[in-house]
This record gives C-alpha cells, structure tokens and sequence, in this order.
C-alpha cells in the first residue's frame, strides 16, 4: 500500500511525459524507418534505371556503330552522352548497394554535366530521331527489330531517350527524403545535404529547358493559326499564357461580339475568325488589334461575387476595352492572369538606372583648365612677382586669344569676338617679346 502511495519520481514523471526520452527515441526509430524504406526504393529504381540505360548502350549505340547504320555526327545527335552517364550510374549503382549512399552521391555529383549536356541536346535529339526514322529505311527495320526484343518489355527508343532527365527530378525527391529523416550529427548527412543542392539545380536547369520548349511550341501554333504573315508573334522574351473567347462591349451600345484573345507576357492579342467558306483561312483568326502591356490598367467592373460571369475593364493610352464572359471562373481566370502579365511587366520596368555624376564630361576644355592651371603655377613662383590682387589674378592672353581664335575659325558664323582694347594689347605684347611669331602650343602662356 504504502508503495502504491510513494511520491513519484522525477526520473519516472520525465520518461512517462509524451516529450519524454520514450518520445525522442520513438521518433529517431521513425525517422530511420522512413531513411531506409526511401534507399531501399533508391536502389531498386536505379538498378531498373541502370539496366534500360544498358538496353540503349548496347543494343542502339554499339550495334549501330558496329554496323555504321547511321553516320558518327547523327549518332552522337540523337544519344549524346548517355554512355558517359550509363558508365556514372554504373558507379554510383555499386555503391547504393553497399549502402554508402551519401560517398555514393558524393562521387556521383561532379558528373552532372553529363546531365546537363544531355538536356541541352534533348529537343535536337528527337528531332533527327523522327527524321532517320522516316527517311532512312535501314535503321527504321534496325530500330524495329531491336524494340521487338523481350529484354524491351514494349517500350520503344523515344520512350527511352528521356529516362536520365526524369531520373534527375528522382534523385531530388530521393535526396530529400533521405536528408530529412538524416540526423544532422551523422556522417551522411553534409554528403546528402550537398547533393541534394547540386541535383536540384540540374532539375532546375531541366524544368526551365522544358518550359521553354512548351512555350515556343505554343507560339509556333498560334503563329500557325493566324491569317497573313504581317503579326509576328514570335519575339524574344515573350510567353505564351493564355487564349480563349471573350465578348468585347462597344462603346455605343452596338452589338456585343465575340472575339478570339491571345494574352502573352507583354502582349494582348484580338482576333476575330475568318470566313467560314474562305478556301485556304477557314479554321484561321485575322488580327484586328494589338495591345501592349505596359501601361494597361486592369479593373473587375462587377463579377467580384458568385454572380453569373463578369466584366472587366482595360484601360490603354489611346483605347479603353470592355471584355465580357458569361462564365464566372473564366472571368475570373482572365482578370488573375491579365493583372499578374501587367504588375511583373511594370515590375521588369521600373528599374531605372542612374547616370554617374562622376561621369559628366568638364565645363571647359582640358586644354583652357590646363592653361589656367599652369599660369596660377608659373605667377606663383616667378621670382619677382608683385604681391597683391594682381599676383592672384594672372592673365593668359595668348592661350586665350589662340583658343577663341581657334573657336572662331571652327564656327565662323559665330558672334563671338575679342575686345578690341585686348586685341591690341595682346598683339604689342607679342610684338615686343620677340620678332618671330612663338609657335602655338597647348600650354604656351604669357603672364603680366
């Protein structure tokens, strides 16, 4: 009894608190649960990743050499790299099967430009794929029978070619995975934490080679789609976002049109359907007017509750617009994408670069300041010289006439002229220094 009834102690309240040591433990056993589930998948994707790679190294590349079925050049176009990367991934393999996951990825990382060349040639690569296939007979039957192999299980060479770079987005997630349930004071985990920075940024680099072939196939089709060949949609810098219809309200109280919007980063492009019988441009859009984003002022005139569609107003330099939809989400979809396209346009231009007032060229000519710095130098230390205002206020006629001389000839039109009290002042003096006339130099003064 008296034991049911003792006082607990510290100890025993600490371990029975969920924050407790019970608790802590509990969670690095979950945490190692997570790490080695996340290897384990790692290992069994790279040894299926590592035998497709094999499949294109041996049965495409090698084969295809032995037999110069295609030339070197459209070789080395359509597999790139991938020998180098199947030789990396050979490496990195052995060593996620001994578990020396972060030496593994540590040695593995310095070979992503492997990664990054074959990215870079992807789009080319399918490119003269698609062309030898339809043009050269000999590897279209070489590729065929290859593909017909059981060891393909069915996936064809343009299934192929595009495993490394979704490999890479992979790795990312695997890294991080693997970092996260990692504790910081284990060796990996700087290995893993380094990896995980260098793959992400080759997936970064992969996402944004991606996008940007989306967006210029974008382009190509809404160039395609357009009658004539006056609008060029096509400019560097500017991205697709968004196309769709949208009634356009006139201004005094015509009849409400539908019209076929073309909304890019810096553009907004209306269009209206050709004739319908016309018998080359029936399925194409004529461009009635194109409107910059620069200074367009987007505003929701009703449709901000859950009303039946909506109206929005744009506002241009010389021209004020009225886009009308029935359709409550596409109204609000159109008014999101229009003002995020005007607010990161007017961002990008807002930037203004200052001139350095260091810059700015002298109010005088090097010439005349150089002048007027060596007469102050030679009045201060001629010996003789008269003491007061007259030592302090030298004066370079010759360098001065020669110069406004010099200034005159160029502009001969001009008003300006010399005195005439100074005119003659500054010939006695010449007159009286020296028979000969002194040769004109840049820093050639006479002071009195």
């Amino acid at each position: 009894m008296s034991e049911q009834l003792s006082t607990p102690t510290p100890m025993s309240v600490h371990l029975k608190q969920p924050g407790g040591r019970d608790a802590l433990e509990e969670q690095r056993a979950c945490w190692e649960r997570k790490r080695r589930r996340a290897g384990r998948e790692l290992v069994e994707t790279e040894q299926r990743y590592n035998e497709q790679l094999e499949l294109v190294t041996t049965y495409f590349v090698e084969i295809l050499k032995a037999k110069g079925t295609l030339r070197q050049d459209i070789r080395v176009a359509i597999f790139s790299s991938i020998k180098s990367i199947h030789a990396v991934n050979q490496s990195l393999l052995s060593h996620l099967e001994d578990g020396k996951f972060g030496p593994g990825f540590e040695e593995f990382c310095p070979h992503l430009h492997h990664y990054t060349a074959y990215a870079d040639n992807m789009e080319n690569a399918v490119k003269v794929l698609q062309v030898q296939v339809s043009k050269n007979k000999a590897f279209a039957r070489f590729k065929r029978l290859q593909e017909s192999r059981s060891e393909f299980r069915g996936l064809t060479l343009e299934e192929l070619l595009p495993l490394p770079l979704q490999r890479i987005h992979q790795y990312k997630h695997f890294l991080r995975d693997m970092t996260e349930n990692t504790t910081p004071d284990r060796p990996e985990f700087q290995q893993l934490a380094r990896a995980v920075k260098a793959v992400s940024g080759v997936s970064q680099h992969i996402q944004d080679r991606a996008h940007s072939h989306h967006n210029q196939l974008h382009m190509l089709r809404v160039q395609k789609t357009l009658k004539g060949r006056k609008t060029k949609v096509l400019a560097p810098g500017r991205w697709y976002i968004r196309e769709g219809w949208l009634s356009v309200v006139a201004p005094k109280g015509e009849e409400v049109k539908p019209k076929m919007f073309f909304l890019f980063s810096d553009v907004l492009l209306m269009t209206k359907p050709c004739h319908p019988l016309h018998p080359t441009n029936s399925d194409k859009f004529e461009c009635q007017s194109l409107y910059p984003l620069g200074e367009c002022i987007v505003d929701k005139v009703f449709g901000h509750t859950r009303s039946q569609g909506g109206l929005i107003s744009l506002t241009f330099e010389r021209e004020k617009l009225l886009l009308m939809s029935s359709d409550q989400e596409d109204i609000n979809d159109w008014y999101r994408s229009l003002s995020s396209a005007t607010r990161q346009l007017k961002s990008r231009s807002a930037v203004v670069h200052k001139k350095d007032p260091l810059t700015r060229r002298p109010l005088r000519p090097t010439e005349e300041a150089s002048c007027s710095g060596n007469g102050e130098t030679a009045a201060a230390s001629a010996p003789g010289a008269p003491s007061g205002r007259k030592r302090n206020l030298p004066l370079c006629l010759c360098s001065q006439g020669e110069g406004e001389e010099r200034e005159h000839a160029a502009h001969p039109d001009s008003q300006l002229s010399l005195p005439e009290s100074q005119a003659v002042s500054s010939k006695r003096i010449r007159l009286a220094e020296s028979p000969q006339e002194p040769q004109p130099t840049a820093s050639s003064c006479t002071i009195l």
